[in-house]
């Protein structure tokens, strides 16, 4: 792809049985590591490939060329085409839709942190091509780096509330780094929030629920796409006493990563808003 070898993990759900039932299309999950990480860090963090083989899943774990991902539109040094990660993702796609039978109209992105605002910019950008997507510690990218919503597509950003190394309240002025730039970005409010006004969706409702706070976008019929998905919301989920982790997880993060949460399995969390992307519950 674009001159370099890209790789990726895949789970693949049970054979169907001899009779042929659950041998059609089959839903595809996307999920960007984070950066620093790699795919397998990624697997073992968020058990995805167990909660998608009860829902009849593919799950690809691709690998970010250096550890990371090219989540926002500004050409750096490190990474001086700034678009080659969506056409990876956009190959990747139709490759596993040739090969695995996965369904073109249930692909799904996720991703943690940098993978998580990977994921936010390709439902930005493409929404037509996805039918929901999620992060979880990751915004959008802000400033000369900014990525806009373009169409209705739902999405759930996952958000702890005391997060020390990507604050709630967005990055806008990040500290230099001479490995490779963090770039600027919105707070999660503001990130999910663009994605339900470009999907036409009109004032939020918040509640508290336990360990949690839930704010839920009705994303509208007019917008560009949005009758793809009838019903369909923005959610905004900050978790108590959550750091830059991935709630319920059992792996222990990285020293300085802040407390993992155990109120919200975010793994089912957002396999189920994919499955029913309707007002939570």
């Amino acid at each position: 792809m674009d001159g370099d070898i890209r790789q990726y993990l895949l789970h693949r759900p049970p054979a169907p049985a001899a009779d042929g039932e659950g041998d059609g299309p089959k839903p595809l999950l996307i999920a960007f590591h984070g950066r620093g990480a790699d795919a397998a860090e990624l697997r073992a963090k968020t058990r995805l490939e167990r909660a998608a083989t009860a829902r009849g899943m593919l799950v690809a774990f691709p690998e970010g060329l250096g550890h990371g991902w090219g989540a926002g539109a500004q050409a750096t040094k490190q990474r001086p085409d700034p678009a080659l990660d969506v056409r990876f993702t956009e190959a990747l796609i139709k490759h596993l839709v040739r090969t695995e039978r996965a369904d073109p109209d249930q692909v799904y992105v996720a991703g943690f942190s940098n993978g998580g605002s990977m994921a936010l910019r390709m439902a930005a950008e493409h929404p037509a091509l996805l039918a929901g997507a999620a992060s979880v510690s990751g915004q959008l990218p802000t400033g000369a780096a900014a990525v806009e919503p373009t169409g209705s597509v739902p999405v759930m950003v996952v958000y702890g509330a005391d997060d020390p190394v990507r604050p709630l309240s967005g990055l806008p002025s990040p500290p230099p780094d001479p490995e490779e730039p963090i770039l600027p970005t919105r707070s999660a409010r503001d990130s999910a929030a663009a994605f339900a006004a470009a999907g036409g969706a009109g004032e939020p409702d918040t509640r508290a629920e336990k360990g949690y706070d839930r704010t839920v976008w009705r994303l509208g019929k007019d917008a560009p796409g949005g009758d793809r998905r009838s019903g369909g919301t923005v959610q905004l989920l900050v978790v108590d006493d959550a750091g830059h982790t991935w709630p319920g997880s059992t792996v222990p993060p990285p020293e300085g990563f802040g407390p993992v949460s155990t109120a919200l399995d975010a793994t089912d969390t957002i396999l189920d808003f994919f499955t029913d992307p309707g007002p939570g519950h």
